[in-house]
């Protein structure tokens, strides 16, 4: 059973970790270099960003330098998986208040703006890191099915 949509791959995923990191980068500054109407709700959607960029970067380092293969004690598809989740929603939220805070101040907007995209990219981000666990998992199973058969 082959559940991937066809071409992705480990380095597409790569590649949209990037570009979240970069879209969530350029939120920040929106929001940091602009004029706030609202500390709490900016605040709180620079800590989102913030974190998530902090996150982000630590899960491609552990990607990059494999380090999932020296830390073994660690679920890492299941603690990417609820970054993602928990990342994605409290993003979600953090846009939705900084977009309704804006009062159309440009960075504001722009900053919800790219929050928002970011919300998008982390969503797909999620969809294409399950997409090739399932894939990875139904080899293996696969795999296993075909030894115990030849046995």
């Amino acid at each position: 059973m082959d559940c991937s949509p066809p071409g992705s791959s480990v380095h597409e995923v790569l590649q949209a970790r990037i570009l979240e990191w970069v879209t969530l980068l350029i939120a920040f500054i929106c929001v940091r270099t602009s004029f706030w109407t609202s500390y709490s709700a900016y605040s709180y959607f620079e800590v989102v960003t913030i974190c998530n960029l902090i996150m982000i970067l630590a899960f491609y380092l552990v990607h990059l330098f494999r380090l999932y293969r020296v830390l073994t004690c660690i679920s890492w598809p299941l603690s990417e998986l609820l970054h993602y989740l928990i990342g994605t929603l409290l993003l979600l939220i953090a846009s939705i208040v900084a977009a309704s805070q804006s009062y159309r101040q440009s960075g504001l907007v722009a900053g919800a703006i790219f929050g928002f995209l970011a919300t998008f990219l982390c969503l797909a981000s999620v969809w294409l890191s399950y997409k090739i666990s399932c894939v990875t998992q139904s080899t293996a199973l696969a795999a296993l099915h075909v030894s115990i058969v030849v046995y």
